[in-house]
């Protein structure tokens, strides 16, 4: 089963949790065993697993990035948006999360994340639930 959702961002950076996307659709499926596919067809965007408890995990994690990838640096791209193509490819654009008796086998402080880099804007995420 695979379902598109969309979801707003309000800023050029943000980590936006998604993992309730995830879980009405594994509990629409009907699927018990398998696995869900979280997908971004963005260049600029990307989906990460990582911590839900504490808020400046994400802000961390920003910080981190750009330093990494600053806004302001010698790229060629002409869209002006190089830093979101790096922070997204470091991201990575998918990520897939087991499912046994029906639910997500996150960890305790787990959430799925989209990452938008190049926002604010409305963004597609691709979910897909496979039964094994």
């Amino acid at each position: 089963m695979t379902k598109r959702v969309t979801v707003s961002t309000s800023d050029r950076s943000a980590f936006v949790d998604i993992t309730d996307h995830a879980v009405r659709l594994i509990a629409e499926s009907g699927v018990r065993e398998g696995s869900c596919l979280i997908y971004s067809p963005h260049t600029t965007c990307g989906v990460t697993i990582n911590e839900n408890a504490d808020p400046d995990v994400k802000v961390d994690l920003l910080t981190g990035l750009d330093s990494i990838a600053p806004w302001e640096n010698r790229y060629r791209h002409a869209e002006g948006n190089s830093a979101a193509h790096i922070k997204a490819g470091l991201m990575g654009f998918s990520t897939e999360i087991p499912v046994a008796d029906g639910r997500l086998l996150l960890g305790t402080w787990q959430s799925i994340y989209l990452c938008e880099f190049d926002g604010p804007r409305r963004r597609t995420v691709v979910l897909q639930v496979r039964e094994f």
